[in-house]
């Protein structure tokens, strides 16, 4: 299996990168995407896939959080980091309206420049979105012809969203949120209306551990170990054989990744 979401650079998982890849081993997660959301936490991403190349492939992006810290030279250093070939998507790119960390017109400055910078060098969108969909959708046609694929990371959204989202052509990344019992209902509804071939699965990690783990770990941390669980989750709710979805799911993530059979 591949976790396409892990936030490695956290410090709750930096200082235990060596226990978190050999535990998601130990499970069948033999792949993680490590997810940049700053220019630091993209190179620190890069840093991390140097050191365990047989495990990890990086994201690279400024996350709308930390839009209020672009500056002149950001999207040239993105460039650069994007450059390596552990980097297979832009990203975690979009916006936030949600939590307002950084200004509006700051947060759509960073996400058009992210989208220019996609379209300029081919590779794919990793997005985020919350309570922002009207503006995320309509910047987001401008580019989307123009970008090899995208994948709308962590949707939770609603049945509008998710077929608009289809209908741009676009992946869906599914989360622990639809593990949980109080606001994952909708998505638990949602999720069989997904194509095989625009499915895939992350952790989130350490954010988001399903709810329905039968073990709460310490400090409820969570992990990529926890995949297969979200991926059963995910198969009940398609009426699907687990082993039929993590195939295909896993033809899916591969493929849009560009990895290796």
């Amino acid at each position: 299996m591949i976790d396409i979401g892990v936030n490695l650079t956290n410090p709750r998982l930096m200082k235990r990168v060596d226990t978190v890849i050999s535990e998601a081993a130990a499970e069948g997660v033999s792949t993680l995407i490590v997810t940049g959301t700053s220019v630091e936490e993209s190179r620190q991403a890069t840093e991390l896939c140097q050191q365990y190349p047989d495990a990890l492939y990086a994201t690279c992006g400024v996350h709308p959080h930390d839009a209020r810290h672009w500056q002149s030279d950001t999207l040239e250093q993105l460039k650069t980091i994007a450059s390596h070939p552990s980097v297979k998507a832009i990203g975690e790119t979009g916006l936030d309206f949600n939590r307002d960390f950084s200004p509006r017109p700051q947060q759509l400055s960073a996400f058009e420049q992210q989208l220019e910078l996609a379209v300029q060098i081919k590779k794919p969108l990793f997005l985020h979105q919350r309570d922002a969909f009207d503006a995320f959708c309509s910047l987001l046609k401008e580019y989307r012809d123009r970008v090899p694929d995208a994948v709308a990371h962590c949707f939770t959204d609603n049945k509008k969203a998710l077929y608009a989202l289809l209908d741009l052509d676009c992946h869906i990344g599914i989360t622990g949120w639809i593990c949980d019992e109080r606001r994952g209902l909708e998505l638990r509804s949602l999720v069989r209306d997904i194509p095989p071939d625009r499915l895939m699965l992350e952790t989130d990690a350490p954010y988001l551990l399903p709810r329905d783990l039968p073990e709460k770990p310490e400090g409820k941390l969570n992990l990529p170990k926890y995949l297969p669980h979200i991926l059963q989750r995910v198969a009940q709710h398609q009426q699907k054989p687990v082993e039929q979805l993590a195939g295909e799911v896993l033809d899916t993530t591969r493929q849009f990744f560009g990895l290796d059979a």
